[in-house]
C-alpha cells in the first residue's frame, strides 16, 4: 500500500498490511491482503466490524485510545463464546524504502498491544514508549496538530454543528498556535512572579533609607572611637604577627626534624619492604631452585641410568667386535692355507692329468692291441675248429644234406644271436646319444648357474651398499633426533616455568581484584561457555595496552572500570545478568559497543598535558568502550598544571604518580604501591602467556619433527631390514647355486663313467657281431660242398701252421695283457685320485676361499663398529650431560647457601629496624607533643589576627620595626583611651556600609527585574505577532482550498471563508482581514479574530448563506469541503473515511467519489473508506468486504460487482 500525498511524506508500497487479533470483533488473527496505493472502499453490513477495523488503526496511529483505564481496556478485549480473550494487538506493516520513518530498515512493523493491566508499543519487534511512537509518526507526516486524516463517523455532523469561534480554534490547531499560547501563558506567569518581587524590593530600599538616616548622625563620634581602635588592632596585629612568626620558625624546626626522622623511618620503611620483598623473591628463587635440584637429581639418575645402560652395551659391543675380528682372521688365515693347499694340490691335478693324458693313449692302443691279438687268436682257433669240424664231417653225418642241414641250423642260430647283438648296439648307441646330450645339457646347466651366481654376488654386493647407506642416513636422523629431544625438554621445562608464573599472576590480580567483581567476571565466562553466548568481548583491563609508567594513572582513573566487560550489544549484556541472577554469581558492569557514544571532548594544547587516551592501545573496534572511561581524563606533568586545567578546562586531571584532580574541585592523592598494581599483573599474564603461545608453538613443531623424523627412521630401518632380508635371501640363493653347481658337476662325472661303460659294451658287443658274420659266412660257404674225410693239401698246411700262431699269439696275449693291466691299474688309480681326492679337495678349497662368510664376517663387524662408535658416543654424551648437570646441581647449590646467607641478612635488617623504630617512635612522639603545642599557639595568633578583622594597608609596616616589651606597652596605653569611648555604638559604621551595600544590591536587582520585564513584553508581543501571522497563514491556505473544492463539489456554486475580527461582531459578515491588529495590553491581551464564518452558494446566484440557513445534505457537503480544504493544506501519508457520504445526495457523492480519484490519480493520494453507497465503490482500485459470524468479523477482498450486489441488496433490505 502506498500512504503517501506529496513527495516529502512517507511511502508505503502496496505490499503494506494491517495484523489484528483479539481487538474488539477481531478475534482470531487476520492479515489484509496488499491494499491498493490508491482507493481502497470497505463494504459490510452494520456491526460487522468496519468501524472497528477503522478504530484497530487509529488504535496504533493516534491517541484516540490513550491513557486507558482497566475498564477501557477491557472494552477493546474480544468478548464472546470460547475462552476470554486476554489480550489483543494491532500491527501495521510499512515500506520505509525511503527511509522517511527514521529507522535504518526497508519494513518497519509497528504493533500495539494491550491487555488488562499493559499497553505496550513494539517497534521491528523492540519495546518502545508511546512518545517515541508519537514522535516517530509525527517525523513521518502524521501531524498532531491536524487529526483530520482520519475521518470516523460523526464528525462531519459535528463539523456542521461548529460554531464560527469552533471554526477558529480549529484553524489555530491546524497552524500550530497552541505552542505560541503556551508560551505566552508561561511569559505571563513569569511577568507576574517579576512585579512581585519588585514590590518587595521597594518596601525593602525604603526601610534601608530610613535606617542609613540614623547611622549618619553617629558617625562622627564613631570616627574618633575607629582612629584609636585601627592603633589598637595594629599593635594587637604586630604582637600577635611577632608571636606568629616565632610559633611557626620553630613548627618548621619540628616539622623539619620530624621530616628528618621520617624520611628516616621510610628509608629504613622502603628498606625494609624491599627487603622483604627480596626475601619473598629468595624464597621464590630458593623454591624453583630447590625444584630445579630435585629435577636435576632426577635428570642426573635417568642419565647414569642411561650411561649404565650405553656402557654395558658398549662392552657388549667390544667383546663382539673381538670375536668377529677372531672369527674373521681366522677365515683369512683359513683362506690363505687354503690359497696354498690349492696351488700344491692344483700342480698335484695337473702332474695327475698330465700322466693319466700319457697312459690313456698307451692304454687304449694296448686295449686295442690285447682285441685285434684276441680277435686273431679266435680267428685261428674258429678256422682250427673248422677244419677240425670238416676234417670229422664225414664221421659226423651221413651225408651231405645232413651236414647242410646241420650248417643251416648252426647259421639260423647265428642269425638269431646276431639279431639279438645287433638290437643290443642299437640300444647301447641310443643310450651313448642320450649320454652324451645329458652330458651336453648338465655342461649348459652349470654355466648357467654359475653365471646365476655371479649375479647373485653382484646383487649382494650392490644391497651392502645401500644397507650402508640407509644406516648412514638412520644415523644422521637419530643425532637430529638427539638435538631436537634435548630442545623438547628445555622448551617443556620453560612453558611450565613460564605457567607458573602466569598462574602467580593471576593469583595476585584475584587478590587485588574486589570479591564481587572477581566472581562475577569468573560467571560471566562460565555462562558464555556453558550457553555458548556469542559477542563477549572481555574486561577493559584484558583489551588495554600501554607504557609501564601509565600504569598508575591508567589504574586511578579508571579504578573498578578496569573490570567494567565490554560486549557487542546490550541484548547479549541483558542475557547474561539473567543468568547471573539466576546463578547469584557476584556483580558486573557490561559496557555495550552499540549503546555507547563517544564523548567530545576538546583537549588543550600544552605540552604539560596530554590526553591519557592517546598513550593506551587497543582495538578500534573497542574505541567507543575506551572513550567512555578514559576520553575525559589528561595526564598532567604536576599537580599545579592539573589544578589549572581541571578548573579552565573541565577535565580530570591526573600525574604520573596518580595523584588526581577532579574537573569539580577535589584531589585525591598519595601513596601509590606499584608492585600491587593490576596492570602490572595483566602485563605479566599476557606476556607469560604471549611466550607460552609461542612456545608452544614451537615446542608443537619440534614435536611434528621428531614425529617426522622418527617415522623416517622407522622408514629407514624398514628398508635396511628388507635389505637384510634381500641379502639374506641372496646369500641363500647363492649358497643354493654352488651347491647345484657341485651336484651337477658330480652327475656330469657319473654321466662320463657310464658314458665309458656304455662305449666299451658297444665295442665288445661290435666285436661278437663282426664274429657271429664271419662264423655265418664260414658255415655258408661250407654248405654245398662235398662231404669228404680228409683234408686239401692247403687245408692241411694250414692246419700245421695254426698252432703255432696260435700259441704264438697267446704268449703274446698273456703279455699284452699284463701290461694292459698295470696300465689300467695306474689309470685307475689316477682317475679315482682326482675324482675322488684331489678335484673335491680342490672344490672344497675353491669354496673356502670363495666363501663370502668373511664378507658377512665383516659387514657384522662393521655394524657392529658403527654400533660400538654410537654407544661410545652416547656414553660420552651421556657423560658430558651428567657433568653438565652435577655443575648445574653445584651452581644451584651455591646460590642456595648464598639465598640462605642473603635471607639471613635481610633477617638482620628488619631486627635492626625493629629496634630503630621503637626509638623513632619516641623521637616522633615528643615532636609530636612539641608540634601540637606550637600548631595550638599558631592558632590561637591566627584566630586573634582573624578576629581583628580587616586592617588598613599601613597597620602591617608601621610598629613592624618596634620589640614585643614597647607593643605591649604602647597596646596597654590605647586601651585605657578606648575605654573613654565604651558607650559609642561600635557597629554603626558596619552597619551604614552593610545597609549601604544592600541598598545597591537591591536597587540593581530592581533594574535588572525591570530589564527582564520589558523583554518579556518584548517576546509575548512577538508571540502574539506570530500567532496572528500563523492564524491569517493558515485561514488564507484553508480558504484557498475551501474555494477550490466547494467549487468541485458543487457545479456553480461558490463558497467561502470569513474571518470574523473584534469589530465584525458589531457590523455583521464584512471583508476578510483588512483591519490592523490592536496594540498588545501589559496586563493581557484581547484577541484579534473571535470565529471564521463560512458563506456558501449552491446556485451561484443570489446572496451567499451561512451554515444555519443550509439543509442538512448541504452542511455535510459544506463539511467535507472544510476537511478536503484542510487536508490540502496540511497533507497526511494517507486517509481514513469512515461513511462520510451517509448523509450526501446522489449527485454530491458522484462528487466526492470523483474528486477522491482526481486526487488519488494525480496526486498518488491513498484512501481507505468504509461506504454503504455504490458511488466511492465504483471509484475504488480495491474492495474490502467485513463479514461478522458468531461474533467474530473477518476481512477478504471482495470484487466490484459483488460489492455493489451488496449495497444494492442492504439499500432495498432497508427500504423493506
Amino acid at each position: 500500500m502506498n500512504w503517501s500525498l506529496g513527495s516529502n511524506l512517507v511511502s508505503l508500497s502496496s505490499h503494506w498490511l494491517v495484523i489484528i487479533e483479539g481487538f474488539k470483533s477481531y478475534r482470531e488473527q487476520i492479515a489484509t491482503e496488499p491494499f491498493s496505493s490508491k482507493i481502497n472502499c470497505v463494504v459490510g453490513a452494520n456491526g460487522s466490524g468496519k468501524t472497528n477495523f477503522f478504530h484497530a488503526i487509529r488504535f496504533v496511529l493516534s491517541d484516540l485510545f490513550q491513557n486507558l483505564r482497566s475498564e477501557d481496556r477491557h472494552a477493546l478485549l474480544h468478548e464472546g463464546a470460547g475462552h476470554q480473550v486476554l489480550s489483543a494487538f494491532v500491527e501495521i506493516v510499512f515500506d520505509n524504502s525511503d527511509n522517511r520513518i527514521p529507522v535504518d530498515k526497508e519494513e518497519v512493523r509497528l504493533r500495539r498491544t494491550i491487555g488488562l493491566k499493559k499497553d505496550e508499543y513494539f517497534l521491528d519487534g523492540k519495546h518502545i514508549t508511546k512518545t517515541e511512537v508519537m514522535n516517530l509518526l509525527e517525523s513521518a507526516g502524521f501531524s498532531r496538530s491536524n487529526p483530520y486524516y482520519v475521518v470516523q463517523q460523526g464528525k462531519i455532523a459535528s463539523l456542521t454543528l461548529m460554531k464560527d469561534s469552533e471554526r477558529l480554534d480549529l484553524l489555530k490547531e491546524i497552524g500550530g498556535t497552541r505552542v505560541y499560547e503556551e508560551r505566552r501563558r508561561e511569559s505571563l506567569k513569569i511577568m507576574q512572579e517579576t512585579g512581585n518581587k519588585r514590590k518587595q524590593i521597594i518596601q525593602v530600599v525604603q526601610y534601608l533609607d530610613e535606617r542609613l538616616r540614623e547611622l549618619d548622625e553617629e558617625k562622627e563620634e564613631l570616627r574618633k572611637y575607629q582612629q584609636l581602635d585601627k592603633q589598637r588592632k595594629s599593635l594587637e596585629y604586630t604582637v600577635y604577627d611577632k608571636e606568629l612568626h616565632d610559633a611557626r620558625q620553630k613548627l618548621a624546626e619540628v616539622e623539619e626534624s620530624r621530616t628528618k626522622v621520617s624520611e628516616t623511618s621510610a628509608q629504613m620503611y622502603n628498606s625494609v619492604l624491599d627487603a622483604h620483598e627480596k626475601s619473598k623473591d629468595l624464597d621464590k628463587t630458593y623454591k624453583d631452585l630447590t625444584k630445579e635440584i630435585q629435577g636435576l637429581n632426577k635428570e642426573k639418575e635417568a642419565i647414569e641410568k642411561r650411561r649404565t645402560e650405553w656402557i654395558k652395551k658398549q662392552t657388549k659391543l667390544e667383546l663382539d667386535d673381538k670375536d668377529l675380528q677372531e672369527k674373521i682372521s681366522g677365515n683369512i688365515r683359513a683362506k690363505e692355507d687354503a690359497m696354498k693347499q690349492l696351488a700344491i694340490l692344483q700342480k698335484e691335478i695337473l702332474d695327475s692329468r698330465e700322466e693319466l693324458d700319457k697312459i690313456s693313449p698307451l692304454y687304449n692302443n694296448q686295449v686295442l692291441e690285447e682285441e685285434e691279438i684276441t680277435k686273431g687268436i679266435m680267428d685261428r682257433e674258429k678256422q682250427l675248429s673248422i677244419l677240425y669240424q670238416k676234417q670229422g664231417r664225414a664221421t659226423q653225418f651221413s651225408s651231405k644234406a645232413a651236414r647242410d642241414r646241420w650248417l643251416q641250423k648252426e647259421i639260423d642260430d647265428l642269425e638269431r644271436v646276431l639279431f639279438s647283438n645287433v638290437a643290443q648296439e642299437k640300444k647301447l648307441q641310443d643310450e651313448i646319444q642320450q649320454l652324451n646330450a645329458e652330458l651336453k645339457e648338465q655342461g649348459a646347466y652349470m654355466e648357467g648357474r654359475k653365471r646365476e651366481a655371479g649375479e647373485l654376488e653382484s646383487l649382494i654386493s650392490k644391497s651392502r651398499g645401500d644397507f650402508n647407506h640407509f644406516k648412514a642416513q638412520r644415523d644422521k636422523l637419530q643425532d637430529q633426533r638427539k638435538s631436537l629431544w634435548a630442545k623438547e625438554s628445555e622448551l617443556s621445562s620453560e612453558i611450565d616455568k613460564l605457567k607458573a608464573e602466569a598462574v602467580k599472576a593471576e593469583k595476585s590480580l584475584d587478590h587485588a581484584t574486589p570479591g564481587d567483581i572477581r566472581r562475577g567476571l569468573t560467571s560471566v565466562r562460565k555462562i558464555c561457555n556453558e550457553y555458548e553466548i556469542p559477542g563477549l568481548i572481555g574486561p577493559i583491563i584484558e583489551l588495554l595496552d600501554c607504557d609501564e609508567k601509565f600504569f598508575t594513572a591508567v589504574e586511578v582513573t579508571a579504578g573498578n572500570s578496569l573490570f567494567h566487560v565490554v560486549v557487542e550489544t546490550d541484548e547479549i549484556s541483558t542475557q547474561i545478568i539473567r543468568h547471573l541472577n539466576a546463578l547469584k554469581g557476584g556483580r558486573v558492569t557490561f559496557i555495550p559497543l552499540n549503546r555507547v557514544k563517544a564523548p567530545h571532548v576538546n583537549y588543550p594544547r600544552s605540552s604539560d598535558v596530554i590526553p591519557l587516551l592517546k598513550k593506551l592501545k587497543f582495538s578500534t573496534h573497542h574505541a567507543p568502550a575506551f572513550q567512555q572511561v578514559f576520553a575525559r581524563t589528561v595526564i598532567c606533568r604536576d599537580l599545579d598544571v592539573a589544578t589549572k586545567v581541571a578548573r579552565t578546562d573541565g577535565l580530570d586531571c591526573i600525574t604520573l604518580e596518580g595523584d588526581q584532580v577532579s574537573k569539580k574541585g577535589g584531589m585525591t592523592g598519595g601513596f601509590y604501591d606499584y608492585r600491587r598494581s593490576k596492570l602490572k599483573f595483566m602485563n605479566m599474564i599476557k606476556q607469560n602467556k604471549k611466550s607460552i603461545n609461542t612456545m608452544e608453538k614451537e615446542l608443537e613443531k619440534v614435536r611434528r619433527d621428531l614425529q617426522e623424523i622418527d617415522q623416517e627412521i622407522t622408514k629407514l630401518v624398514s628398508e635396511q631390514q628388507k635389505f637384510d632380508a634381500k641379502q639374506a635371501h641372496d646369500r641363500s640363493e647363492l649358497e643354493q647355486v654352488k651347491q647345484d653347481i657341485a651336484n651337477a658337476n658330480r652327475q656330469k662325472l657319473s654321466i662320463s663313467k657310464a658314458l665309458e661303460k656304455k662305449e666299451k659294451l658297444l665295442a665288445n658287443v661290435r666285436t661278437q657281431i663282426d664274429q657271429l658274420k664271419a662264423s655265418m659266412a664260414m658255415k655258408q660257404a661250407e654248405m654245398g660242398t662235398d662231404l669228404i674225410d680228409h683234408l686239401s693239401p692247403e687245408e692241411k698246411d694250414l692246419l700245421s701252421r695254426l698252432h703255432p700262431e696260435i700259441t704264438e699269439l697267446k704268449e703274446k696275449l698273456v703279455a699284452c695283457k699284463t701290461e694292459r693291466i698295470e696300465t689300467e691299474t695306474r689309470k685307475g688309480e689316477l682317475e679315482t685320485n682326482l675324482s675322488t681326492n684331489l678335484v673335491r679337495r680342490q672344490q672344497e678349497l675353491e669354496a673356502i676361499i670363495l666363501s663370502t662368510e668373511t664378507d658377512m664376517l665383516q659387514n657384522e663387524a662393521e655394524q657392529k663398529r658403527q654400533e660400538l662408535q654410537e654407544a661410545k658416543s652416547m656414553v660420552e654424551d651421556a657423560s658430558g650431560q651428567l657433568k653438565r648437570v652435577s655443575i648445574d646441581i653445584d651452581e644451584r647449590m651455591k646460590q642456595l647457601r648464598k639465598i640462605k646467607d642473603e635471607k639471613n641478612k635481610l633477617k638482620a635488617l628488619e631486627d635492626n629496624y625493629e629496634r630503630t623504630l621503637q626509638d623513632e617512635a619516641k623521637e616522633l612522639e615528643q615532636l609530636l607533643s612539641r608540634r601540637h603545642v606550637l600548631l595550638a599557639k599558631q592558632e590561637d595568633y591566627s584566630k586573634k589576627i582573624r578576629e581583628l578583622g580587616p586592617l588598613s594597608s599601613d597597620a602591617f609596616e608601621t610598629y613592624k620595626r618596634k620589640s614585643i616589651k614597647e607593643l605591649h606597652r604602647m597596646l596597654h596605653k590605647c586601651n585605657e583611651q578606648l575605654q573613654q569611648f565604651s558607650h559609642v555604638n561600635k557597629k554603626a559604621l558596619d552597619q551604614y556600609v552593610n545597609f549601604t551595600e544592600q541598598r545597591e544590591e537591591l536597587q540593581k536587582r530592581q533594574a535588572e527585574l525591570d530589564s527582564g520585564d520589558e523583554k518579556i513584553r518584548e517576546l509575548i508581543s512577538v508571540l502574539d505577532q506570530r500567532k496572528d501571522e500563523s492564524i491569517e497563514r493558515t485561514f488564507k491556505g484553508v480558504a484557498r482550498h475551501f474555494r477550490e473544492v466547494f467549487s468541485e463539489l458543487v457545479q456553480g456554486g461558490h463558497g467561502f471563508l470569513v474571518m470574523m475580527k473584534k469589530k465584525d461582531s458589531d457590523h455583521g459578515d464584512d471583508d476578510h482581514d483588512e483591519d490592523v491588529p490592536r496594540e498588545t495590553d501589559p496586563e493581557g491581551r484581547v484577541e484579534k479574530y473571535i470565529g471564521v464564518k463560512v458563506k456558501v452558494s449552491f446556485t451561484g446566484q443570489g446572496e451567499t448563506q451561512s451554515m444555519k440557513q443550509l439543509s442538512g445534505g448541504q452542511k455535510t457537503v459544506v463539511a467535507l469541503t472544510l476537511i478536503f480544504a484542510i487536508q490540502r493544506c496540511d497533507p497526511a501519508p494517507f486517509y481514513l473515511f469512515d461513511e462520510i457520504d451517509a448523509a450526501l445526495d446522489p449527485q454530491y457523492r458522484t462528487a466526492v467519489g470523483n474528486m477522491i480519484r482526481r486526487l488519488a490519480d494525480m496526486a498518488n493520494t491513498q484512501f481507505i473508506t468504509t461506504t454503504f453507497r455504490p458511488e466511492l465503490v465504483k471509484v475504488a482500485d480495491k474492495i474490502y468486504g467485513v463479514t461478522h459470524k458468531n461474533r467474530v468479523s473477518r476481512v477478504n477482498v471482495v470484487s466490484k460487482e459483488e460489492a455493489l450486489e451488496f449495497i444494492e441488496h442492504d439499500q432495498s433490505h432497508s427500504t423493506d
